[in-house]
C-alpha cells in the first residue's frame, strides 16, 4: 500500500483534483454472476447472489431488490470504513424499504454468510419513516436473516452512541446540507468477533460487535452498497438522495455517497485501497447508478449512487 510506486499516480490525482480509478465495471442483470473486464474470470459462484437479504428471498418472489453498489473480489480482508451520507425520505410507502450499508460476505464451505450495517427507512420494521441505524445478519444467505436486536446475533456495547433501530438526525438537505456518519465494521485481532464503530464523534466510539462464531471462514467480500426493496409490481422507492449521481457533486450535497473509503488488514489497521480490485455492480442502470470509484484529495476514495422513485420490477 505504501512504498515509491505509488507516489507519482497519487501526486498526478492531487494535481487533477480526482483521479478516476475504476478497475472493473460489471453490471449484474440477473443477479446471478459478474465477469471481469476481461470477461473470463467468475468473480463469484453462481449461487451467490446478491440480495443480501436472505429473509426477502424467502419471502417468496413478490419482493424486488435493486442495489448499487462496489465490491471487492473474494480475498483477505477483514473489515471496511467509509462515510456515509444520510438522507431522508418522506414520500415513502409501508412496503418499501431504502438505505445504505457496509457489507461482509465471509465465505465457509460452500456457502457465505453476512454481515452488514448501515442506515435505512423501512416504515415496515419501525411503523414509521424515520432514518435508522441497523445491523443485520444471516448464515449462508438462504436462512431468514436477522434485523437489530431481534435475535442472538449482534451485541450492542453497553452506553453506545448509537443503538440498532435508533433514530438519526438531521437528514441532508439537498443543495442546502449535507449530513453524515462514519461507520466501520472490522475484525478485532485479539477477540476475532466482528466490530462496529463510528468514527465521525471527538474519538471513535464502539457501538458493538457480530460475535466470531456466526462469520468463520475466508475468502470475504466487502461491498459498500445502496439498496432498495419494494413489492412486486409496485413503484420503487427513491434510493440515496432521490437523484442519480451526477458526474462528480462538488458540494457533496445533491447526490448520496461513499467516502473516505478505507479497508483493515489482520492487524485491526486500516490501510488505502489503492491497488485493490474493486467491482462496480448495478441491477437496474434504468432506475439507479453508481459512478466511477475515484479518488479526491480532501474526500479519499469516494463514488456517488442513487437514482429516483419510481422503479417498476
Amino acid at each position: 500500500m505504501g512504498g515509491d510506486y505509488v507516489v507519482i499516480p497519487v501526486l498526478m490525482c492531487f494535481l487533477r483534483l480526482i483521479c478516476q480509478l475504476t478497475l472493473v465495471d460489471s453490471v449484474d442483470v440477473d443477479g446471478n454472476l459478474a465477469m471481469d473486464e476481461k470477461n473470463t474470470t467468475l468473480l463469484r459462484p453462481k449461487s451467490f447472489d446478491f440480495p443480501w437479504r436472505a429473509n426477502i428471498k424467502n419471502q417468496g418472489s413478490g419482493i424486488i431488490s435493486h442495489y448499487a453498489m462496489w465490491h471487492t473480489k473474494p480475498g483477505q480482508f477483514y473489515g471496511l470504513r467509509a462515510e456515509m451520507s444520510i438522507w431522508a425520505s418522506p414520500n415513502q410507502e409501508n412496503s418499501q424499504e431504502s438505505g445504505a450499508s457496509l457489507h461482509i460476505y465471509c465465505q465457509d464451505g460452500g456457502n457465505y454468510n453476512l454481515i452488514q450495517a448501515g442506515f435505512h427507512i423501512s416504515p415496515s420494521l419501525y411503523h414509521n419513516k424515520d432514518i435508522r441505524f441497523f445491523t443485520y445478519w444471516t448464515k449462508d444467505l438462504k436462512s431468514r436473516g436477522c434485523y437489530n436486536l431481534q435475535c442472538p446475533g449482534f451485541v450492542s456495547t453497553s452506553g453506545a452512541n448509537l443503538v440498532p433501530g435508533q433514530a438519526i438526525v438531521p437528514p441532508s438537505m439537498y443543495g442546502k446540507q449535507d449530513y453524515y456518519v462514519r461507520l466501520s465494521v472490522n475484525q478485532d485481532p485479539n477477540s476475532e468477533d466482528w466490530v462496529v464503530y463510528r468514527h465521525d464523534l471527538e474519538k471513535p466510539s464502539l457501538l458493538g460487535h457480530f460475535p466470531k462464531k456466526f462469520f468463520p471462514g475466508t475468502p470475504r467480500i466487502q461491498a459498500l452498497t445502496g439498496f432498495v426493496n419494494y413489492l412486486k409490481n409496485a413503484h420503487g422507492p427513491p434510493m440515496g438522495s432521490g437523484h442519480f449521481p451526477n458526474h462528480y457533486d462538488h458540494d457533496n450535497k445533491k447526490s448520496a455517497y461513499f467516502k473516505h473509503i478505507r479497508y483493515y488488514n489482520r492487524n485491526g489497521h486500516s490501510y488505502s485501497p489503492f491497488g485493490v480490485p474493486m467491482v462496480k455492480l448495478v441491477d437496474r442502470l434504468d432506475c439507479y447508478r453508481a459512478n466511477d470509484l475515484v479518488l479526491d484529495y480532501k474526500r479519499g476514495y469516494m463514488f456517488n449512487y442513487g437514482g429516483p422513485s419510481g422503479c417498476v420490477g
